[in-house]
């Protein structure tokens, strides 16, 4: 089987491994003495702020964490913990290619790469991921990329000559990371709850984070028309794209003072993440917004130069142009909704993730924790138990709700599971 590919963008990162594509934030959540990663950690964020680390891809060190978390000395640690789980959720692949942002320092990879030796599988290609991406199009002149991580967005400048794409500068944007733009965000969307309805979801944690775990099917759906309603709490209110597009205005100014006032002769693509951000197509015309599988087939083309089995890792900085897209006509969009979206619907949960360990669902149910019981009737899966309800995705469970993969269990405030699909 070829290598797989594992994108280290901390908003999302993904390893691609046969038919098989893991998605998980960098998001890490400290459960008892081991740790929750990638979307259980975001589902739970709000609720337990003083257990969350955003921050681990981003400030990669061997210094001590401040604050601490659990048994992990060093973001290094948490690093290494969630390479272990995207290995065993991605079927243990033998060999990875490593696709990186440009805003890695040097000793940072050299950190990663000494990470990734205590790993069970072998790297076999260290490539930067812009360069990658702006491989797929035709010689340009000039080339910028708007990549949008959790901390920071970073807007990368690709030069090409008569065959080949390389990085000539990266810079990052500060204060324009996804969670400084899901604040924004947010606090637009309560606001038109307080006007229209009275109820501010963020007074209450489990309210504000059903607001979070919200705002990413309704950025999708504002992708595709102009309004859309959100239930929280009980409560709805109506919000337009045109109200949300302030929550972008910072990062559209920061990429017109890099793009500089001779963008006309330069072109701006993005991560399919960046093209759901309201306003952003609108304030660039002719942005290319990259759809979820572009990474994958760039580094599929250039194995045979970037695999790098008998030598140590050199960084791939430079790549031929493979000529596949062109700046300005806009990808396959069914290839977008597949990237971004989770699940196109309702899908009934076959396994039960409890910390790194899926198990199947038995047909008899299974107990999670303070008696309460995981049953299926015939409408469901569904809870029963005595005591306080437990929550689900930051809800209180209601008796009879049926449950779908991707729901997360809370009770009693620490016992954390996730309902999935695992296909067979």
């Amino acid at each position: 089987m070829p290598a797989a590919l594992l994108d280290l963008l901390d908003s999302t990162l993904q390893l691609w491994h046969g038919d098989r594509c893991v998605q998980s934030p960098g998001y890490a959540l400290l459960n008892g003495q081991d740790y929750l990663f990638g979307t259980p950690a975001r589902a739970t964020a709000r609720l337990k702020p003083r257990d969350i680390n955003t921050r681990y891809w981003w400030r990669l060190s061997t210094e001590a964490l401040q604050p601490a978390l659990g048994p992990a000395r060093h973001t290094g640690d948490l690093v290494h913990a969630h390479l272990m789980q995207l290995h065993a959720e991605a079927d243990k692949p033998a060999e990875i290619m490593l696709a990186v942002p440009a805003s890695m320092q040097r000793d940072q990879l050299a950190l990663l790469l000494g990470i990734v030796q205590q790993c069970p599988f072998d790297a076999v290609a260290l490539v930067n991921r812009s360069v990658a991406l702006a491989s797929l199009f035709s010689p340009s002149e000039r080339l910028f990329h708007l990549e949008i991580q959790l901390h920071q967005a970073v807007i990368s400048e690709l030069t090409g000559g008569a065959d080949s794409a390389s990085l000539k500068r990266c810079t990052p944007l500060p204060g324009c990371g996804l969670l400084q733009l899901q604040e924004r965000l947010v606090e637009i969307i309560a606001a038109e709850f307080i006007r229209q309805t009275r109820f501010d979801p963020r007074r209450k944690a489990a309210t504000e984070q059903q607001l979070y775990n919200a705002l990413p099917q309704a950025l999708r759906t504002l992708n595709a028309q102009p309004e859309t309603n959100l239930d929280v709490g009980g409560y709805q209110a109506r919000i337009s794209a045109l109200q949300l597009q302030d929550a972008g205005k910072r990062l559209f100014g920061s990429i017109r003072e890099n793009i500089g006032s001779g963008h006309d002769n330069g072109h701006l693509v993005a991560d399919p993440l960046a093209g759901l951000l309201p306003g952003l197509t609108k304030a660039f015309t002719t942005l290319h917004v990259l759809s979820g599988s572009d990474l994958r087939t760039a580094l599929h083309n250039h194995q045979e130069q970037i695999i790098q089995r008998q030598d140590a890792l050199s960084f791939v900085t430079d790549l031929p142009f493979l000529g596949l897209k062109s700046v300005g006509v806009p990808p396959d969009s069914a290839a977008v909704e597949t990237h971004i979206t989770v699940s196109p619907a309702p899908v009934e949960p076959t396994h039960l993730l409890n910390g790194h360990v899926a198990t199947p669902l038995p047909h008899d149910g299974v107990t999670l924790d303070n008696s309460w019981v995981l049953y299926r009737d015939n409408n469901g899966w569904q809870l029963r138990g005595d005591g306080p309800a437990p929550q689900v995705n930051g809800n209180a469970y209601l008796p009879g709700q049926p449950l779908m993969a991707g729901d997360m269990i809370s009770i009693g405030g620490h016992s954390v599971f996730q309902l999935i699909e695992v296909n067979t």
